[in-house]
């Protein structure tokens, strides 16, 4: 199967392959192709924690880099970035880079906010100082930072809210989503723009609640943005809630544009949304639990602060080709981490990115075979061992690491 959509002069999406609702496509854009379905790893203030550089990045698959709107703004100040010639500039990358709007910190700086139907009034989570962001000013951060996909300005309701609040919450998102794109479109016509080409994803919300969610789809598909995510999950709902919502919503989106599940999350999940249509992924999940010495590989989880590894020589995933498990044995990265090597943290973070980045490639490959049901399942079934992970050691790590 070949379908291949224009969606504007310099993003093209050409759909190679379906299995069942698993698509593979080719998503073609200013700044390079993108294979999907995707890993975007999450740089969030332009770097990956972890000491881990954009050539780092370059050496383990990775396709693109996803960075925060609201972060950036503050520190080092949009204005720089700008200055610099916009953020693939500002940190050495030619990958593309999505920017997301800032509109999850509505969420997460929930009691330091307030909403207005202008925009969201914060305060600063660094100094305290008072700022506003509404879709306009959202889109001139964006747009100051020259992402490849700019992501539209809404709020994300919590799983557990109210069905009026959410309705009303998810209505004046939809008016967010008008305005966001009318500044888009007058931004990408400025001379002094960092990239006239730059594309607006629309975000779809509703809580759990299917009639918001398939309505808010259906009006958002309207506006025929550059592509569509799915917010609102992974914020206090189960896994089944979250894959119910997938399955009712994704089929009312465009199928001939990127489908994004924003802030999700474990290879499992990633697995079962993939069989539901979603394209593009990111989460922190890798670099967090690599920082904190908790490896994924092909057998499940592994907590590599277990005394079990103190003198165990071989590779964290024996066949693994992450620069990591190319040289490092289990013994010696555990001692780095141990010991608060900075080291330690940036070879787990980086075994864990490969993991997911390589993952990707292996589903692409599965679809393209037309055995992507029979790959899934292989695949989960392999995850079955899981160690314990003591509570403290992620602050250990760091304790001991900024004792330098």
């Amino acid at each position: 199967m070949e379908h291949l959509c224009r969606v504007t002069e310099d993003f093209y999406v050409q759909i190679l392959k379906k299995d069942g609702n698993a698509k593979r496509a080719e998503f073609t854009t200013v700044h390079g192709k993108i294979q999907t379905p995707v890993f975007m790893n999450v740089a969030t203030v332009a770097a990956i924690k972890g000491g881990v550089s954009t050539e780092d990045l370059e050496g383990i698959d990775t396709q693109v880099v996803l960075s925060n709107t609201y972060h950036l703004h503050l520190r080092p100040g949009d204005d720089v970035v700008y200055k610099m010639g916009g953020l693939h500039k500002f940190m050495s990358c030619n990958k593309p880079i999505l920017t997301d709007s800032g509109g999850f910190q509505v969420f997460s700086l929930a009691k330091t906010r307030r909403i207005k139907e202008e925009g969201v009034y914060f305060h600063s989570h660094i100094d305290g100082h008072k700022l506003f962001m509404g879709p306009e000013e959202s889109m001139r951060i964006q747009s100051h930072l020259g992402s490849t996909i700019a992501m539209a300005f809404d709020e994300c309701p919590s799983a557990k809210a109210e069905h009026e609040y959410v309705q009303m919450s998810v209505d004046r998102t939809t008016r967010w989503l008008e305005r966001c794109k009318k500044e888009m479109d007058r931004l990408n016509g400025l001379e002094y723009t960092v990239n006239k080409n730059q594309m607006l994803f629309g975000i779809n919300q509703g809580a759990i609640f299917d009639d918001i969610r398939i309505e808010h789809a259906k009006r958002i598909s309207e506006l025929d943005l550059d592509g569509y995510a799915v917010g609102g999950l992974a914020v206090g709902e189960s896994h089944e809630e979250m894959y119910h919502v997938l399955e009712t919503t994704v089929p009312y989106l465009p199928e001939n544009k990127p489908t994004y599940l924003m802030g999700v999350g474990t290879p499992a999940n990633i697995l079962e949304a993939v069989e539901r249509g979603v394209d593009f992924f990111d989460c922190v999940y890798p670099s967090r639990n690599g920082r904190h010495g908790h490896l994924y590989t092909n057998k499940g989880h592994i907590n590599l602060l277990n005394a079990r590894y103190e003198l165990d020589d071989s590779p964290i995933e024996e066949g693994c080709g992450c620069p990591a498990c190319r040289r490092y044995s289990k013994a010696y990265i555990r001692h780095l981490l141990k010991s608060g090597e900075m080291l330690g943290l940036r070879l787990c973070v980086l075994h864990n990115l490969y993991f997911y980045n390589h993952m990707m490639i292996e589903i692409r490959d599965a679809i393209e075979k037309g055995e992507y049901s029979a790959y899934k399942k292989r695949k989960l079934d392999g995850f079955l061992e899981y160690d314990s992970i003591p509570v403290n050691d992620g602050y250990n790590i760091a304790r001991n690491w900024r004792k330098g």
